[in-house]
Formats: structure tokens, sequence, C-alpha cells
């Protein structure tokens, strides 16, 4: 066995309910003072999280609510959501949503624990100092974000950055399945997709692929293609939603340690162009890529299939085909719409897109296949 390391937050509790007792949950682990949560406005609007932030008071916590995040959060968001947290003297930040206001929970408990600016923790292991408490309560079933080092942030206009240090890693990540009953079944089916992604791309990564990244992947690809229809059919079966949920962590979990790679690489163009969601983006993608990969390297999304309890018969490249066909039959079975053009794309936009993809070099090294600028417009082309 080659040697490898493995990482991922101090704790997750599963239990459904557990937001509605984070202010026990909180002072059995930290001193009770000031918390700032990180949520949007849809959420706290809902009163969806009253509970969760009446149980703070209740246990002696100081609460401030930020709702600025919005999706793909600019880094202007950011440093005014660290500024808050600096004035108000937070001790403990609380990332409540999805993944957006997660990723900007983390970059708020370093930024406003030291002096580094934040377009200096771009890239990997660029974060200096340690942070604040921090603590993550995911209300879908999708990024993982609650048990990773990563965070996106929208640059300019229409880039996605990426900041990846073991300091974004937090404390505490508790599921609770409950918070996503309410969830339509179009963000349901995106979400559930993009931690698919997860799985599949931490799996078949070139780099840092380990035996405990693999567990985790194929547990997570388990759990969520058995769910996932389920959940965009009747969304308030809680234990498939709680499956879902169990599945996005695990993913997360395997792509903190193996990281993700083209799909990522593609979809980042199109949610800094066209602001869609990260998980559609993702699915948007996703066959043609897998497709791609498949040509040369086919072994991986064969035993991921053998994982699935797919038919093990032919060729390796026949039973990667299989598997890649059970995966896009069961996203068909969600009803996204799965063109560019059906959401907005121009054609004489895709040759930047494939351009803006090549400067993704963090998540393109760890493709299986090497890709090209070309191949990318050939992937987005076969997309459209």
């Amino acid at each position: 066995m080659s040697p490898f390391s493995f990482s991922t937050v101090a704790q997750v509790i599963v239990q459904t309910g557990a937001a509605q007792n984070i202010g026990e949950i909180l002072s059995q682990r930290f001193t009770p003072g000031r918390v700032m949560a990180v949520t949007d406005k849809f959420l706290v609007g809902s009163g969806l999280l009253d509970p969760a932030f009446a149980s703070l008071r209740a246990h002696g916590w100081e609460l401030l609510v930020c709702d600025d995040v919005e999706a793909d959060p600019p880094d202007h968001v950011v440093e005014k959501a660290a500024a808050r947290a600096r004035d108000f003297g937070a001790t403990l930040v609380l990332g409540v949503g999805g993944g957006s206001s997660m990723d900007v929970a983390k970059l708020v408990a370093v930024l406003a624990a030291g002096g580094q600016p934040l377009s200096a923790m771009y890239g990997i292991d660029k974060v200096q100092g340690e942070r604040l408490a921090l603590v993550h309560i995911p209300t879908t079933a999708g990024t993982g974000s609650e048990v990773t080092p990563v965070a996106i942030v929208t640059t300019g206009a229409t880039t996605k950055s990426g900041i990846v240090a073991r300091q974004l890693y937090a404390d505490l990540a508790v599921l609770d399945a409950s918070l996503t009953l309410g969830l339509p079944p179009a963000i349901t089916a995106a979400t559930g997709i993009d931690a698919m992604v997860h799985a599949i791309e931490a799996f078949t990564s070139k780099r840092l692929k380990n035996p405990l990244s693999d567990h985790a992947a194929t547990l997570a690809l388990k759990l969520l293609t058995a769910n996932l229809e389920q959940v965009c059919t009747n969304g308030k079966d809680l234990a498939a939603r709680e499956a879902m949920l169990l599945g996005s962590m695990l993913a997360g979990q395997a792509f903190a340690n193996a990281p993700v790679a083209a799909v990522h690489a593609l979809a980042y163009p199109l949610g800094g162009r066209y602001h869609l969601p990260h998980g559609l983006t993702n699915a948007l993608v996703l066959p043609h890529v897998l497709r791609f990969n498949a040509h040369t390297h086919p072994d991986g999304y064969a035993e991921l299939g053998a994982a699935l309890g797919l038919a093990q018969t032919g060729t390796t490249a026949e039973r990667a085909a299989g598997f890649i066909a059970h995966i896009l039959a069961l996203i068909e079975r969600t009803a996204l719409p799965m063109r560019l053009r059906d959401h907005g794309v121009a054609e004489d936009m895709l040759a930047t897109l494939a351009t803006d993809a090549m400067l993704q070099e963090r998540l393109l090294m760890n493709n299986p296949r090497p890709l090209t600028v070309d191949d990318a417009l050939a992937i987005y082309s076969a997309a459209f």
C-alpha cells in the first residue's frame, strides 16, 4: 500500500432535529460567547432557522445573523461579512445553508481571526494563521462543504477561484435531515447530482486517491443513487433525505482528500458567466466528461459499476459504458433539462467557456485524462 493521508472534520453529528438543539450542542463543546450565523435571506425569511436561533439564545449565546450570502458569493460579500464578524467580536462562526453559506463562513472564521487579506489566500495552502471556532449545518444534500477544506469565491465579474487550506476544516458538522424536507425537486436533483459528481471524481482522481477516500466515495455513491429519484418524487421521505445528506457528506470527505477534476473545471465557467447553480452546471457537463475520460481510462468507472451492483459482463470499456449509462438514466429520471441551450447558454460563447475552463489548473491536474482547450470546446459542444 502506498503512503497516504486522510483528513476530515473533528466531529460529525447525524441527528434529525439537532438544529433545534444547536445551542445546547455548541455549549457542550465551546464556551458560550458571540456566534455569528452566516446564511442567506431566503432561509432567514422562511423561518426554518428560527428554532435554531432561539436555541442559541436560550443557551447563553449572543447571536448576530449575517444573511448577506448569495449564490456564487463574490469576494466583496466575504469581506463585508468578515468585517461584521470582527466588529461583533465573534468567537464562533456558524455556517447554515448550502455550499455558498458554508464557504463564506469558513473564510469569515479565518479573516476575522487574523490580518491576512482574502486576495492572498487563493490557491492551495496559502492561508496563514488560525481561525475562530467553526461549525456547519447544511440545508442541502449536495456540496459536502461541511466536511471539506475548500471555499469557492467569485472574483471579478465571471471567474470562480478556490481556496484550499487545513484551516477551513470545521470543528463540527451537524447533519439534520429535517432541514432538507422543503427543498423543491429541481434543487434536490441538482444538489444530489453535485454530490454524485464529487463521489465519482474522487474515486477516479489522478492525485491523492487512497483506500479511505475510495471507501467514502463508493458508499456515498450507493446512498445517492439509491435515494435520488425518491427524494425528487417524494421530498417528505425523511429516511431518503437523511440517506442523501449522509451520502453528500461522505462524498465531501472523499473529494476533500482525493480532489475533483474536469467536471468541476468545466462547470465553473458556466456558473461564473451565467450564474447557474453549481450542482446544475456539474450535471450539464457530467455525461460528456465521463465519456471523454472513459475513452482512455475506463477502469475506475467499471469499478464503480461493480460497487453499485451492475452486471459485470463484457470488457472493461463495456462495463464502464454500462456505469455511465446507469448514471445518465438516473439523471434523466429527475427531469432536469440537460442541454446548455436549455439554460440560456449561447453557442457563440462555447469557445470562451473552453478558454475559461483551462484556467482551472488546480482541478484539471486531477483528471485521469489530460484535457486541452480543444477537448473542452468539444465537450461544451456536445453538451449544447
